[in-house]
């Protein structure tokens, strides 16, 4: 029968396997250090969930700084329970810095993109130039919701509800319209065509009456009330455009906005006797008077 005692367990777990600086790394160190780290994940959970309490009473801050201040402090002490796990391990961070130094030239390139979206991930919280709920547009053409910043990447849902994942060093290094980066307000344009003859006074007086009846309109302010402009002479139609303000839930839905105001536009020129054009060509037909065979 296998006699094993308390003393040669923890000879074996005090066995030294090798010294990175401060001491021997044993079985227990390790264990101990891998300890302190899954703490520190925990640790980092547990606080992650309990920053959201702060958006109650009377110091309550925004939803878009209390997601800042939860992705720091879940960081920040992730990283530090991992550095303290492996100092309790027994490694020298002296001595690691120089196998990390050494190492650096070898996988530096293969890092680098890592290294960037981490920082500008970083930055991105930080300066809160882009927050969740904003709505955007990149020069790559993507449109959407920011639904989440993670350590390398942002995501964007789309109108169609697809996820589009975006390194973070795109919005640090290129363009990008934050369409409700100051305020959730947004202003849209409607473009539309009249016959030529048209009343524009009347035209007008039909569109801003159509807009101000939906429920969606803003025009709480001299600002915010609707105008209608125009914009060219076209082919076949005079080009104007309904400039119309509307309320903040609606800002990240231009396409449905689009439609509806169309829609009652449609309907008031109908109602107006106003005529919507459509292309017409002309056709000359040239007939050959000369006589055959000359």
């Amino acid at each position: 029968m296998l006699d094993i005692s308390f003393s040669s367990i923890m000879a074996v777990l005090r066995y030294p396997l090798v010294d990175l600086g401060k001491g021997p790394v044993t079985l227990a160190s390790i264990m101990l250090g891998l300890g302190v780290i899954f703490a520190s994940l925990y640790l980092a959970k547990l606080l992650k969930q309990n920053v959201k309490n702060l958006n109650r009473g009377r110091y309550a801050l925004t939803p878009s700084s209390i997601y800042t201040l939860e992705r720091i402090s879940h960081y920040l002490v992730m990283i530090v329970g991992v550095l303290v796990g492996i100092s309790v391990m027994g490694v020298d961070f002296g001595k690691l810095a120089l196998i990390v130094s050494a190492l650096s030239v070898g996988i530096g390139f293969g890092l680098q993109a890592i290294v960037s979206n981490f920082v500008s991930g970083l930055i991105i919280l930080l300066e809160r130039s882009l927050k969740v709920g904003d709505f955007v547009q990149l020069d790559s053409g993507v449109t959407g919701v920011v639904s989440e910043i993670r350590v390398r990447a942002t995501v964007i849902t789309t109108a169609e509800n697809s996820e589009v994942i975006v390194p973070n060093a795109e919005f640090v290094n290129g363009k990008v319209t934050n369409f409700t980066h100051t305020d959730n307000f947004c202003r849209h344009r409607i473009p539309f065509g009249v016959a030529y003859g048209t009343d524009k006074a009347l035209m007008t007086q039909c569109v801003l009456d159509a807009a101000l009846a939906q429920e969606m309109t803003l025009s709480d302010t001299k600002e915010h009330q609707p105008q209608v402009v125009m914009k060219s002479f076209g082919d076949s139609s005079l080009d104007f455009e309904l400039l119309v303000w509307t309320k903040p839930e609606y800002s990240a839905r231009p396409s449905l906005v689009r439609g509806v105001y169309l829609s009652a536009i449609d309907d008031a020129f109908r109602d107006a006797n106003i005529s919507v054009p459509f292309p017409q060509r002309d056709l000359h037909f040239i007939t050959d008077r000369r006589a055959p065979g000359s």
